[in-house]
């Protein structure tokens, strides 16, 4: 039998609250698909580099996954963004702040 699987709003709301908890600032750049929308979370250490994150089903295992997708200047991390873009409008970008390099995607 099949896990119920989290709306993207759900989970965007969920995940936005955990990082308020932690005092780790946080914004959505992109509003996607309430229900369906692929979320992307870039983790932005305000040094002139991120982090892109991707969240992906693995229908095999029946689980949500975090991938990491690319590290390096933050341009690079725009610029994959606008690619993602234009063949998915309905995507949520989630950008989070911190020097440190928190996430708080391997507690999610």
């Amino acid at each position: 039998m099949a896990t119920p699987r989290l709306t993207s709003r759900f989970w965007v709301d969920a995940y936005l609250a955990r990082l308020r908890l932690m005092d780790i600032p946080a914004f959505v750049t992109a509003h996607g698909d309430d229900t369906a929308g692929v979320v992307w979370v870039v983790l932005n250490t305000l040094d002139g580099n991120a982090r892109l994150f991707a969240r992906r089903y693995d229908f095999m295992a029946d689980e949500t996954r975090w991938e990491d997708c690319l590290s390096g200047p933050e341009q690079d991390i725009t610029a994959r963004l606008a690619s993602e873009k234009t063949s998915d409008p309905d995507l949520w970008v989630i950008e989070v702040e911190d020097r440190q390099g928190r996430h708080l995607l391997d507690e999610m």
